[in-house]
């Protein structure tokens, strides 16, 4: 009975999947409805243009706040009508770099504000420059960003409509060349950009603030309760708050925001790990509170797959994990095969996801033929690296769902445009090995001889799937050893 038991278990979680991805079909539709019904951009004038403060929160940035400081003083935005705020937590040389690069921009209205104490992270530092803030509408940036000088005047005007609370702009990727890591995080992330935000905004369903690269109205952050450091993503906390209050967000995906991505995989996890666990945290918080409240079917069902995408983690760990005694059932003749062919059904859930990156990716590229080969290659190896990373972010869903409280880590900045490989030299590194690491490790020598074992006894049945899991695990684990152990300054 006890293969039964874990075919339950497989079971149960690609049924999950399988969910998730019909929420995903659904967005992929309006997809394409929103690129027929794009929002155009209005019109804007000196004379009716709102004043605007910009927030940079900063922590220990040294090696990007240059540009970041001077990509801030070329936006245009009437001088009189715009402030800069710099909300600085560091704790090193970068409170100095920062005060010398303001002398260099005597006529922009920056302003300086550093704390001692790092009281609430992001949330606690964007809280209290808001209370000092001039402006009506407030633009969020970090660190890593250099956005379009032109941001504030092509987004700006939206605000006329008293409705809106929120507009936010498509992330583009300063460094998405620099590695297969880059590539496949550029890979995801237009995916979300592309097919998930303007899936959800296409029919009024609940989109997020993602923390940056986006401008909100004051009056929206108040009323919503302002800026929380109950969850490691305060941005998605306060995107639900708002639009429960009945505020409105609005995506302009042909506003791009370019940014940083992380190049070496302890930074990937170090961001990661804040994502997954925040969104479980959001799930704890709101979920509940949005199914029960007077919001369409839609509404709360995109709602449910959007705050519950993390647990996708947990079910292709537990997936991976029961298929080993599923696999030793069907090759002992314990499970009959009917059972196998009736699981072609979940087939289903891979064929969307696939349009979906296909859809996303291939949109940006102008469904060029080169954009086509490239997503051949990097969709089998984006899913196999996605698993490899079940374990990590597995544990950071378990975290949040559970209650488990830890502190706002940010992901190390590195300013790669510069000088490649400064990664190695980057003090902010992380160096000590976490334990999960060896965890992926041994799974990946575990799928490996599965791989082995099902040429060997020709049951084939797994042997893609496994395959995949060997390769993720594999590549996930060995690039964590890589640059874990890579000591700053050698």
């Amino acid at each position: 009975m006890w293969i039964y038991l874990f075919l339950g278990i497989y079971g149960l979680s690609m049924c999950f999947i399988l969910c998730y991805s019909l929420a995903q079909a659904n967005l992929l539709w309006y997809f394409f409805r929103f690129k027929r019904n794009l929002t155009p951009a209005a019109s804007a004038s000196d004379t009716n243009l709102p004043a605007v403060t910009i927030q940079l929160p900063v922590y220990n940035e040294k090696y990007v706040v240059k540009r970041l400081i001077a990509a801030m003083a070329r936006m245009d935005y009437p001088a009189d009508k715009l402030e800069i705020q710099i909300l600085d937590d560091s704790t090193d040389e970068t409170c100095s770099i920062i005060r010398e690069l303001l002398q260099n921009f005597p006529k922009t209205n920056f302003k300086y504000l550093h704390r001692k104490e790092r009281t609430g992270f992001k949330a606690g530092a964007l809280r209290e420059g808001l209370e000092k803030a001039s402006g009506e509408l407030i633009a969020i940036f970090d660190a890593d960003f250099i956005p379009d000088d032109q941001f504030l005047l092509k987004t700006v005007p939206h605000f006329s409509d008293s409705s809106i609370g929120m507009v936010q702009s498509r992330w583009g990727h300063l460094n998405e060349n620099y590695s297969l890591f880059t590539r496949l995080q550029a890979f995801a992330l237009d995916a979300h950009f592309m097919v998930e935000q303007m899936g959800r905004n296409a029919q009024q369903a609940f989109i997020n603030f993602n923390g940056t690269g986006g401008i909100w109205r004051k009056e929206c952050i108040i009323d919503a309760g302002n800026w929380q450091e109950d969850t490691l993503t305060e941005d998605l906390d306060l995107s639900y708050r708002a639009q429960q209050r009945g505020w409105k967000f609005l995506y302009r995906p042909d506003v791009v925001s370019p940014a940083e991505l992380p190049p070496v995989m302890s930074a990937i996890k170090s961001q990661q790990f804040r994502w997954t666990k925040g969104g479980a945290e959001c799930a704890v918080k709101h979920l509940k509170q949005v199914l029960k409240g007077p919001f369409s079917f839609k509404v709360k069902m995109h709602a449910a797959a959007h705050l519950l995408n993390s647990m996708i983690f947990i079910a292709v760990l537990l997936v991976g994990l029961s298929s080993i005694p599923v696999w030793w059932g069907f090759y002992q003749g314990l499970i009959p095969l009917l059972y196998f062919k009736a699981a072609a059904l979940f087939l289903l859930s891979f064929i969307i996801i696939a349009l979906v990156y296909f859809f996303a990716n291939l949109s940006l590229a102008n469904y060029s033929r080169k954009g086509l080969l490239r997503y051949l290659w990097e969709l089998p190896v984006f899913l196999s690296v996605s698993m490899g990373l079940s374990v990590h972010n597995g544990q950071a869903v378990w975290e949040g769902l559970t209650g488990k409280k830890s502190p706002f880590i940010r992901t190390p900045k590195y300013n790669l445009d510069e000088k490649r490989g400064a990664w190695v030299s980057n003090v902010y590194h992380q160096l000590k090995v976490p334990a999960g690491t060896y965890v992926e490790a041994i799974l990946a020598l575990l799928f490996l001889v599965l791989v082995g074992l099902s040429l060997y006894t020709a049951t084939y049945e797994m042997l893609l799937f496994h395959a995949m899991l060997a390769l993720g695990f594999g590549m996930v684990s060995v690039a964590s050893f890589r640059s874990y152990r890579i000591k700053a300054g050698k």
